[in-house]
């Protein structure tokens, strides 16, 4: 499946984005927002190859308008009964950082999760200090619902892991 943003397109995962996911998360000022360690490359390819048995996430590669691959985002732990999911993001190469591709990666996402799966809900986590991601998710309309103090142990320091949610009547038809 592909959707089409203003910005990027969304297209599944292909082995060939291993090398780019692996250098990406290799560098401590990307990885710092996401799961704040490195992967190998062997890891980054059994991650790709399990991504088709994943039947309650939908995960994308994010390219620009140019096919550059810049980064992911997906869907993840939908519950169908439940109507709701989780969002993860990252534009892992920092030459399209504070660019617009995360916010319209967002926006074709949240498009795709309210008008086409019909979910009640989207929510995500982030950490305290990854500040302009926080003011990009409230510029799209996410409300802060609470936080886990002090949950988060980076560079010799405690950080409050913030979290977030969108209901389907908070996010305008776009």
């Amino acid at each position: 499946m592909i959707l089409s943003g203003d910005k990027i397109i969304l297209r599944p995962i292909r082995m060939s984005d291993a090398h780019r996911f692996f250098i990406w998360m290799s560098d401590p000022n990307v990885n710092k927002y996401t799961t704040r360690k490195s992967l190998t490359l062997k890891e980054e390819r059994k991650w790709i190859k399990g991504l088709s048995k994943r039947k309650n996430d939908k995960i994308f590669a994010i390219d620009t308008i140019d096919k550059v691959h810049v980064g992911s985002v997906g869907l993840h732990h939908i519950k169908k009964q439940d109507k709701n999911a989780v969002l993860g993001i990252f534009i892992g190469d920092k030459n399209y950082w504070d660019k617009g591709y995360g916010r319209d990666a967002i926006t074709t996402l949240l498009n795709y999760s309210f008008n086409k799966l019909k979910l009640h809900r989207v929510e995500l986590s982030v950490y305290d200090y990854n500040k302009r991601a926080i003011n990009l998710y409230k510029k799209l309309g996410f409300k802060t619902e609470g936080k886990k103090r002090e949950h988060v142990f980076y560079k010799g320091k405690f950080y409050d892991e913030i979290q977030m949610g969108i209901l389907r009547n908070e996010w305008p038809k776009k």
